[in-house]
């Protein structure tokens, strides 16, 4: 529409409708349209329109002089650059892409009250831009010395180098332009203002991250200006993310009344909490959050601290630097125990490096929960409460445990502030450790423990045979044959080569399996048959003998000690050893 600043018909609409409002000219219009003939038709059609925000009225577009840059020169640059950048998630790099190729010159100037101004200088008498480089050196100057707000403070005649003239008419006053630059604009230099200024800083930046609208926006704008300026883009790696919605996938907003304080999460469960459920998220799309995923989380929160505190527990007694013990001396579950930390280590390792921080966390609670609560640590209880105290089979564990706390610390901090440093406050440490924080000290080494495929399948196997055992360990307790697993004996049936393995294995089976006693039968079907493994049966009955006071196995040795009468032959043995 041909109108003026003040909203009124330009000279551009006819004399006619010059000077007119545009609602005096859309009347004036019609009429001279009937007036004419050329009248097809007369309507009022009721259709969605901008208008302001603020004061509700209709919004009028207009054609006005604005500054552009330029973006084909650079375009192919920055679709070389786009490819040498680590977009996560990968889709990113086929979106920026297509929008950078479709780009068209890019509208730099805004009309707004305040902001960053374009610093151009016109000539009074002829209107020409003066952008000479000194010039601009002035301003750059100026506003290294004042800030940008110098330009609306300082004439435009105290700004530029004395005998300034206009190039086109010789003019030696100017004005100053009135425009500001696009935010956009602002936050796309923001490489060369901050990364590129600040000496403890290094360009390009490791990392840009935001949401997933910033393709468009800050993530573009700091591609091209990078671009154009040092024909490299100014990331290495991009990151974006979804939105916060609620646990029904529902953007929050106060009209819903959905949204959550992070400080009631925090005054409710601890800043932690927060943290876990950013980390256990994820992010490429939207991420849900309500009371009933902090419940879970919390939950999930809670195994990793009771493993933790369960370990921290049983090295009350231990100094790792008198009491460690070599790998010869640990039995094949340590051994297993510290490969499955060593596999852990890679795996944070890699969520970690590739922003997958989710994976990390996930593999955290799974080795919590299933190889050291459900396995590892419910085996090793034996050797922790009975044997003797500086035992080689005692220190072993206690080793072990020693390994995989301090180092699982440091992989749970950076999600896990607080509960790391409160588990490191509460450890024992080796010397070389920096005792002051958690966050001070390196991450884990891998242990190196020697291991190789038949030593992985091996406990596989054992595995699985745990794995059927306690399911039939669990239907003997609901039928009320035992109440726990050292209530039990344990008959396990099975043919053919698994035989000879877990006839090989079977007093290492004992432990494993915590009963009190196991038999391996070639012949035969147990009662128990709900199984995985093939050809396998099991049956589970109540232990024969007394039960120990100290180890609660079942044994026939029970009472054969005098000193002991209460416990067995193992156990009075260890006590009388410590009694020395």
């Amino acid at each position: 529409v041909p109108v003026d600043a003040d909203g009124r018909m330009t000279e551009e609409a006819g004399e006619r409708f010059a000077g007119l409002t545009t609602s005096e000219a859309n009347k004036a219009i019609a009429q001279y349209l009937v007036q004419i003939g050329a009248m097809f038709a007369q309507k009022k059609i009721i259709h969605q329109y901008p208008h302001c925000w603020r004061c509700k009225n209709p919004i009028l577009f207009r054609a006005t002089e604005q500054w552009f840059c330029s973006v084909d020169a650079i375009k192919d640059q920055a679709v070389e650059e786009i490819n040498k950048v680590q977009w996560i998630p990968a889709w990113g790099r086929d979106r920026i892409t297509s929008m950078v190729r479709e780009r068209n010159d890019w509208c730099i100037s805004r009309q707004r009250r305040w902001g960053v101004p374009i610093p151009i200088f016109y000539c009074k008498d002829c209107g020409e831009p003066l952008m000479s480089k000194e010039a601009m050196a002035k301003v750059s100057a100026l506003f290294a010395k004042e800030g940008s707000d110098a330009w609306y403070t300082t004439d435009a005649k105290d700004i530029l180098p004395e005998g300034t003239k206009c190039p086109k008419c010789g003019c030696t006053e100017f004005t100053k332009e009135h425009d500001i630059m696009d935010v956009w604009f602002d936050s796309g230099v923001s490489h060369a203002a901050v990364a590129d200024q600040r000496p403890e800083l290094h360009w390009p930046a490791d990392l840009y991250l935001e949401g997933a609208d910033q393709y468009r926006g800050w993530f573009q704008s700091s591609l091209l200006t990078s671009t154009a300026w040092r024909g490299q883009a100014p990331y290495k790696a991009v990151c974006t993310h979804g939105w916060v919605v609620d646990g029904e996938g529902r953007k929050m907003s106060k009209s819903l009344g959905n949204g959550i304080n992070p400080q009631e999460i925090i005054d409710k469960y601890g800043a932690d909490i927060l943290r876990l459920w950013v980390a256990s998220s994820d992010y490429h799309a939207d991420i849900r959050i309500s009371k009933e995923i902090l419940k879970q989380l919390s939950d999930a929160y809670r195994k990793i601290r009771n493993t933790a505190r369960f370990m921290l527990g049983n090295l009350h007694d231990f100094d790792p630097d008198t009491d460690a013990v070599s790998e010869n001396d640990l039995q094949e579950i340590d051994r297993w125990a510290l490969c499955k930390f060593d596999e852990l280590i890679d795996k944070v390792r890699e969520g970690y490096d590739t922003f997958e921080f989710h994976n990390a966390y996930h593999a955290i609670h799974n080795f919590c929960v299933v190889d050291m609560s459900n396995f590892y640590l419910d085996i090793a209880k034996d050797r922790l409460y009975t044997e003797k105290t500086d035992s080689v089979t005692r220190r072993a564990a206690q080793t072990v445990m020693y390994t995989i706390l301090s180092g699982m610390t440091r992989l749970i901090a950076p999600i896990l502030a607080y509960t790391s440093e409160e588990i490191w406050k509460a450890m024992k440490h080796a010397k070389g450790e920096n005792l002051s924080s958690v966050m001070l000290n390196d991450f884990p080494e891998k242990s190196g423990v020697k291991v190789d495929t038949a030593f992985t399948e091996r406990w596989d196997r054992i595995h699985a045979i745990r794995d059927d055992v306690k399911k039939a360990l669990e239907q003997a307790r609901k039928q009320k044959v035992i109440g726990s697993s050292l209530d039990a004996q344990v008959q396990i049936f099975c043919k053919g080569e698994l035989y000879d393995f877990a006839k090989s294995i079977e007093t290492e089976l004992l432990p494993v399996l915590i009963v009190s006693k196991v038999e391996v039968i070639k012949e035969g079907t147990g009662t128990f048959t709900d199984v995985a493994l093939p050809d396998f049966s099991i049956t589970v009955s109540r232990a024969e003998g007394q039960k120990c006071a100290r180890c609660w196995m079942y044994s026939d040795t029970v009472g054969k000690d005098a000193a002991h009468p209460d416990v067995c032959e193992r156990c009075a043995h260890v006590l009388a050893e410590s009694a020395q």
